[in-house]
């Protein structure tokens, strides 16, 4: 049991080390479109929270579920908001050249 909670807390940490030296090497022009794919990626994250969530493991499941839903679903309305905003800039206004 210890073995296997040492093992993840190792993979979580090289996985959120990793994930921060991609992420600062991409260049702002690839912003955009890599983020409708974080959002795309976060979606499938509702879904496995919600089976968490819902699965009747314990209630300690349960809380770390809902709160998994909570920041997937922040990252997803946050991540089509900002991609939302970034496509307006790009419309023509009327009456504008």
């Amino acid at each position: 049991m210890l073995d296997a909670l040492v093992t993840s807390i190792v993979i979580f940490t090289l996985a959120t080390w990793l994930g921060v030296a991609l992420i600062n090497r991409v260049p702002p022009t690839l912003h955009t479109p890599l983020m409708s794919g974080a959002n795309a990626i976060s979606g499938i994250t509702v879904v496995g929270a919600l089976i968490l969530a819902g699965g009747g493991h314990g209630w300690i499941s349960s809380v770390l579920g809902l709160l998994a839903v909570i920041a997937a679903m922040i990252n997803v309305v946050g991540g089509y908001a900002v991609t939302d905003r970034m496509l307006q800039m790009f419309k023509r206004r009327p009456g504008g050249s």
